[in-house]
């Protein structure tokens, strides 16, 4: 289905200045900067839907928020919430392909097993991205710009469509360094490590789930 999508568009551009600009896919509601995580205290922010945005800035530097929920094939009532924020630098080659290389101590995942677990489990993460290639074109249907991304593998994301053009995104520079001495900013081992109090409530990830394991689909082709 995403391949179809992909064919639905007109001729695209894979200038590396097509790319600046806030990306969001469908729903809209996943988007980069203060409002998806906030560095000050270190937390995630849930956003009412799923759905993924990237940005990237003239100068070379990108961010990404991902929050998906994850279908229990063996049991499709216990889905899987994932939210998961990078940012660093990317860089073009000149095979038209894109490299995303984040910050490593930055990046952070949420993880909630509602069924497996009464508490989240909250981590540092660090995945460098690879994109076979990269275009950008006004959509056929609705004529709003739109991106789309093809990974290594030949899968192609669903399509983002541009949301903020200069992007929407915090610093670009490192955010949370790990601490040393006596600096008190709590700080994210290298393992799992479970926070209570700053839990996204797993009642609202089950839900979440369920309904975008049953409608997602038919909710991301109607609007």
């Amino acid at each position: 289905m995403m391949l179809i999508w992909a064919l639905l568009s007109v001729a695209y551009a894979t200038n590396v200045e097509d790319l600046v600009g806030t990306w969001t896919t469908k729903s809209r509601d996943v988007l980069t900067g203060p409002g998806f995580y906030d560095p000050l205290h270190d937390k995630l922010l849930e956003p009412n839907l799923t759905g993924i945005s990237y940005s990237f800035d003239a100068d070379g530097h990108y961010e990404e928020a991902y929050y998906r929920a994850i279908a229990n094939p063996t049991d499709p009532s216990c889905p899987t919430g994932i939210m998961q924020w990078q940012h660093g630098s990317y860089a073009v080659a000149s095979n038209g392909s894109l490299t995303l290389t984040p910050i490593a101590v930055d990046g952070r995942q949420l993880l909630s097993e509602p069924c497996r677990k009464d508490i989240g489990t909250y981590t540092r993460y660090n995945t460098t991205e690879h994109y076979e290639t990269f275009s950008v074109g006004a959509d056929r249907y609705s004529g709003i710009l739109r991106l789309d991304l093809t990974r290594s593998d030949g899968i192609i994301l669903h399509p983002m469509y541009l949301a903020y053009r200069p992007p929407k995104m915090l610093p670009t520079t490192t955010l949370n360094p790990t601490p040393t001495g006596s600096h008190k900013k709590r700080s994210l081992s290298e393992s799992h490590l479970i926070i209570k109090e700053e839990l996204i409530n797993p009642d609202r990830w089950w839900w979440l789930g369920v309904v975008m394991t049953s409608l997602g689909g038919m909710a991301f082709y109607c609007s």
